[in-house]
């Protein structure tokens, strides 16, 4: 994980249109809506709006009015993973949804409309790690970012970088990356800004999740916000650990999907 920058404005500020390859936005599908907003609400202070409904009841989460985070509701009769997806900008979802089959990906949702907010298709890397790609229209994406209760990073967990990233690179032109020198683990940059993380891990890998995304949300207190998660009928995966990028740790919410929280060093 590094500092991650916003090309598309400054920290705290409201974001233009995002630049194609950048996280723009975050979408969590959920059992229960109504609870989900609930730990959510209380966790992050988020306030709920509709949003459209192709695929289903679905609401955005907001901080001062400013649109941060995505929640759907699953279908009763699908019985599909509960997990936060990062959904990366193109200019041309069509063309992008087709240069990910081609590199070996899938896409399972769309492309489709989501009328007067944008383009979207949701599909997975080669590896099996799920994410969406967002042409925006009238929503550009994620409005507010670098403050507690909003999305702060992404990072794929996968067994190694070197194929995952060469896909990454070709689907969503990341012109620059920075290999680590001590872990396997790369960096993705948008017009010199980091964006993105990929980490492989090997055998470490949980066989019960497979590579995935994760994202990392910031706080204002990790230690309080942990507190908190298990109040609220949530769980703490890994407890806050001091980093170079500040104080981080893993939690869950209460239907069991996962996120990080960090707390900016001080």
């Amino acid at each position: 994980m590094t500092e991650a920058g916003g090309p598309d404005g400054p920290i705290g500020a409201p974001h233009a249109r995002y630049a194609p390859g950048t996280p723009c936005w975050v979408s969590l599908m959920a059992h229960g809506l109504t609870a989900t907003q609930e730990f959510y609400g209380e966790l992050f202070g988020w306030e709920f709006r509709p949003g459209p409904e192709q695929l289903g009841p679905y609401v955005r989460a907001a901080l001062d009015g400013l649109e941060v985070a995505g929640i759907g509701q699953l279908p009763p009769d699908r019985h599909l993973p509960v997990a936060w997806t990062p959904y990366f900008a193109t200019d041309d979802v069509d063309a992008t949804a087709e240069t990910v089959r081609l590199c070996g990906g899938t896409i399972g949702v769309g492309p489709l409309d989501a009328p007067d907010a944008g383009r979207l298709a949701i599909g997975s890397d080669p590896s099996g790690a799920v994410f969406g790609l967002w042409q925006a229209a009238g929503h550009v994406g994620t409005s507010l970012t670098g403050v507690p209760g909003t999305a702060v990073w992404n990072e794929l967990t996968t067994y190694e970088t070197a194929g995952v990233r060469k896909f990454y690179e070709t689907v969503l032109g990341y012109e620059e990356t920075e290999p680590s020198a001590d872990l396997d683990y790369v960096t993705l940059y948008v017009g010199g800004h980091p964006v993105a993380g990929i980490h492989g891990v090997g055998a470490l890998l949980p066989r019960d999740r497979g590579p995935h995304w994760t994202t990392y949300f910031e706080v204002a207190d990790a230690d309080a916000a942990l507190a908190l998660v298990e109040r609220l009928g949530g769980q703490v995966l890994e407890p806050a650990h001091d980093s170079p990028h500040g104080r981080v740790a893993a939690v869950a919410d209460p239907e069991g999907a996962r996120f990080s929280l960090i707390q900016e060093p001080r």
